[in-house]
């Protein structure tokens, strides 16, 4: 069977379908409802339906070349009396770039399906790269057959599902025995339907080709891919010696949220550099020293062919202060575990919502929850006494861990410029570049990030135990002094050579080499002409007298080693130098992956042929002789050849069982609303640079490498990924911009596609206008 007309498709399957039904139909050309449009009317309304849909079928619809959908108008619920100007409007809408309608185009008209328990689109394969998903999208509350296709629902909902799944549950089955039996009618996958379920049976309203951007892997190759990512999986549902924990859970957001910094599917340069940089022991290193427990053999991240996930176990683990026995341990992960389980949605937030890894001062009250889980209270106080002396000796006003760490950064500086100036090969120059970036960048670095987390949930507490309010709280924030607010500063101030000479190392996607430094591609980023207009707190933060009475009173009863004044120098440094030891240690990753980039060119490879490369061949040149042409050459080989398998795989953003590979629904994340701010405002993407001033921005990541988005006045932003402690949290914070972080692909891609969004970051609500 071949594709027709919109209508003749569904008229030519009307006989033949045998796991949907086809609604009638009476169709008509545009010339001949204006030469006898009373007599096609006559014919409509004798079929009796009491409200129909009128929709269009031109010849330029759904083929093969391109699908036009929803190009023209359809008018749904249409009374018989308003029948003739229903098929006025389609027809008017169905006009091509001179203005003019074919006579020879058609319009159709069919009742309307009422009692409608769930409807949506269903596509036969992933469109993005033709892997062998069938991809369901629909609405089972709106009862509308139209609201997916107009983007009108809330709740929405993604259902991926392998070829060679296992058999779904109802309603599902029925949509995928739809989708096969029409698969085997036309002989393609690239299918592209709408549907509807009545009374528990499927309802086909359209089916067209479907434009797929990639050549599918075969199935059962591709099951092979699953079959391995589901044994690991099925691997950590089980005890494992030198962890507590029963099981674990796999997630793309926890912790060193991969999702964030390199993105569910990076290049191999990028997830090799992470690895090395941060997961595969640094971040370990930095949870012992500040007094947690030992997980220094075991790496954060896993990949599955490629696609990066955090070993939520390891991490849970690793939230455990050291000097917690093994009995209270092993519960205390089993409990987190079984939070997440429970409330998959908190994902992102796992520690501020679920682990107990500082103490604040509405730890008590918070502890008291562990009780429903049958902590007794003798335990939920050695946890308190644990987490109060570890939080003691990191933020201690002489002693403070973080003290040491900020330290370490003016090492790195000046030990980069000699390693810079040095009389030495590329390679050994990379090669000391990246050692001393985790020595003293990233380790100190992980320090930095633990102070500034525990300084954001210390002020949070303030406001939970009601000494501060919100406006405190973001007046707070609000006067903080970053890099980024003082990069937006220096680009009004500096000229252009001293601007880039200091922040020219950054990029959009810390560890991607293909996105261009600051310096390499300045006008991509900045408009030179621009006058930027400096940020000014909206109300100074100031503490008043009982405040500070309050929290003087606060931290004695709760044994905290601070005075007010040493608490919020703490709380501010805490913060500011998070941001600021990201900026320090990438220049050193950002020197060494251009110098990599010269190391590939200078053998014969490309920019884009490096970007495939593992960077464990630096290291392999550094401590052999070796061809350098053969080895390079071999990784970048092996790269590629692994990430066209990554781009054929789709999984959901937490793991947590082997079945989870084959059919999963692609959650809508709980977004992070950042201050309580509202706007109105046109959305795009962070590409459109002539359009950023006054928009709502959609960008992927929370990565500060995005920070020259702020030097073109946009009004607000949206994130696919990222957490409330994120670097564009706090600079939301810091700038007083409402931003949603981390909403999550479903919710990402509806807000990303819209054209006017309304932003009530107080209401925690996004609202698409148009």
């Amino acid at each position: 069977m071949r594709f027709l007309s919109k209508a003749r498709t569904l008229e030519a399957l009307q006989p033949l379908l045998r796991s949907a039904r086809v609604l009638p139909q009476v169709r008509f050309t545009v010339g001949q409802w204006q030469a006898d449009g009373q007599d096609i009317r006559a014919r409509v309304l004798a079929a009796g339906w009491p409200a129909m849909a009128v929709r269009s079928s031109a010849q330029a619809e759904d083929a093969a070349a391109g699908s036009l959908a929803g190009r023209f108008e359809s008018v749904l619920n249409v009374a018989p009396a308003a029948l003739a100007d229903a098929v006025a409007t389609v027809i008017a809408s169905m006009t091509d770039e001179a203005g003019r309608i074919a006579p020879d185009d058609e319009v159709f008209v069919q009742p309307m399906l009422d009692q409608v328990e769930l409807a949506g689109v269903a596509f036969g394969t992933d469109p993005a790269t033709g892997a062998p998903y069938y991809v369901v999208n629909y609405d089972d509350t709106s009862r509308r057959t139209d609201s997916v296709t107009a983007g009108q629902s809330n709740q929405l909902k993604t259902r991926y599902i392998h070829h060679l799944a296992p058999p779904q549950p109802a309603p599902l089955a029925g949509i995928v025995a739809l989708i096969e039996e029409l698969r085997a009618l036309f002989d393609t996958t690239a299918l592209d339907l709408e549907f509807a379920v009545v009374a528990g049976a499927p309802v086909l309203l359209q089916v067209r080709p479907l434009l797929v951007a990639g050549t599918a892997m075969p199935a059962q190759a591709h099951r092979r891919m699953l079959e391995h990512i589901g044994a690991k999986i099925e691997q950590g549902q089980r005890p494992q010696p030198f962890l507590h924990g029963r099981r674990t859970v796999y997630g793309v957001m926890p912790d060193w949220n991969p999702a964030e910094i390199i993105g569910v599917r990076p290049k191999p340069l990028s997830l090799s550099l992470y690895r090395e940089l941060v997961t595969d022991s640094i971040w370990a290193y930095q949870r012992h020293n500040y007094g947690y427990r030992n997980l220094r053999s075991f790496p954060l991240m896993l990949h599955f062919h490629g696609l990066p996930y955090i070993d939520v176990r390891v991490s849970f683990n690793s939230f455990i202060p050291r000097d917690i026995d093994g009995s209270l341990a092993d519960r205390l992960v089993n409990h987190y575990v079984d939070r997440l389980l429970a409330a998959p949605n908190l994902h992102d937030k796992v520690e501020f919502e679920i682990v107990f890894s500082c103490y604040t001062l509405d730890l008590p009250e918070r502890l008291a929850k562990l009780s429903e889980a049958g902590f007794t209270p003798a335990e939920q106080q050695r946890l308190a006494d644990s987490l109060r002396g570890l939080t003691n000796r990191i933020v201690d006003n002489q002693t403070g861990l973080w003290r040491s760490d900020r330290d370490k950064l003016a090492v790195l500086a000046r030990r980069r410029d000699e390693i810079l100036a040095a009389d030495i090969d590329r390679v050994s120059r990379i090669y000391w570049l990246l050692e001393d970036c985790k020595r003293y960048g990233t380790l100190p670095f992980a320090g930095l990030a633990r102070a500034g987390f525990i300084a954001v949930q210390m002020l949070r507490s303030l406001v939970a135990v009601g000494v501060l309010d919100r406006a405190g709280y973001d007046a707070f924030m609000n006067g903080l002094d970053t890099v980024s607010g003082q990069m937006t500063r220096d680009l009004a101030q500096l000229d252009r050579t001293t601007f880039l000479g200091k922040y020219g190392h950054l990029r959009p996607g810390t560890y991607d080499l293909l996105s261009p430094r600051y310096d390499e591609a300045p006008e991509l980023y900045f408009d030179w002409q621009r006058t930027v207009a400096e940020h000014l707190p909206a109300t100074p933060f100031a503490l008043s007298l009982s405040q500070m009475r309050a929290i003087s009173r606060l931290l004695a009863e709760h044994g905290l080693a601070h005075d007010v004044v040493g608490l919020f120098d703490f709380l501010q440094a805490g913060i500011e130098l998070r941001e600021y030891a990201k900026f320090v240690f990438s220049r050193n990753l950002s020197d060494a992956m251009s110098l990599f980039r010269e190391l590939g060119r200078e053998h014969g490879f490309t920019l884009e042929d490096m970007a495939y490369a593992d960077i464990q061949c630096v290291y392999e040149l550094y401590a052999a002789g070796v061809d350098p042409v053969a080895l390079i050459g071999e990784s970048i080989e092996r790269g590629r050849q692994r990430y066209a398998e990554t781009c054929q795989i789709i999984l959901p953003p937490l793991l947590t069982a082997p079945e989870d590979v084959f059919s999963f629904e692609m959650p809508a994340t709980e977004p992070n609303f950042i201050t309580q701010r509202q706007v109105t405002a046109p959305v795009v993407s962070y590409r459109d640079r002539e359009r950023l001033a006054g928009a709502i921005v959609a960008i992927p990541s929370a990565d500060p490498g995005f920070d020259w988005l702020f030097s073109h006045d946009v009004a607000g932003f949206i994130t696919a990924y990222g957490g409330a402690n994120s670097h564009m949290a706090i600079r939301a914070n810091e700038l007083g911009l409402p931003a949603v972080i981390g909403a999550g692909e479903v919710l990402y891609g509806k807000w990303s596609a819209a054209r006017m969004l309304n932003v009530d970051c107080a209401n925690r609500r996004v609202e698409v206008l148009s």
